[in-house]
């Protein structure tokens, strides 16, 4: 195999390599901000991880996390709760970055 061939299947191992880590920590993401949203709905055990699950697959819809606010809010709203928009945007970043944490020990280990 030809230096330039080992470095293409390199590159693109990096690259799927990456893109699974991505999806783990944005599926781990949405799971703990579910969690959250979930008790901020007053839901707990089963239903609670019912509803983190509700929230993981939301994100399947597409890119980012505007799919996940498209399911929360309404669910907020129902629940007459005032829970601004950058509030769930602020919990989103904190939850992410500890996804990032959670993914990459993990496979440290």
């Amino acid at each position: 195999m030809s230096s330039f061939e080992e470095r293409k299947d390199a590159f693109e191992n990096k690259f799927a390599h990456d893109a699974e880590l991505t999806f783990k920590v944005e599926a781990r993401c949405c799971k703990l901000f579910g969690i959250w949203a979930a008790e901020q709905l007053g839901l707990t055990g089963a239903d609670a991880e019912t509803y983190a699950k509700e929230v993981i697959g939301a994100n399947l819809e597409e890119p980012g996390f505007d799919d996940v606010k498209r399911k929360v809010i309404p669910d907020f709203q129902a629940k007459s709760l005032d829970i601004s928009e950058h509030i769930i945007d602020s919990m989103l970043e904190k939850y992410f970055e500890e996804a990032k944490i959670q993914i990459m020990s993990a496979t440290e280990s």
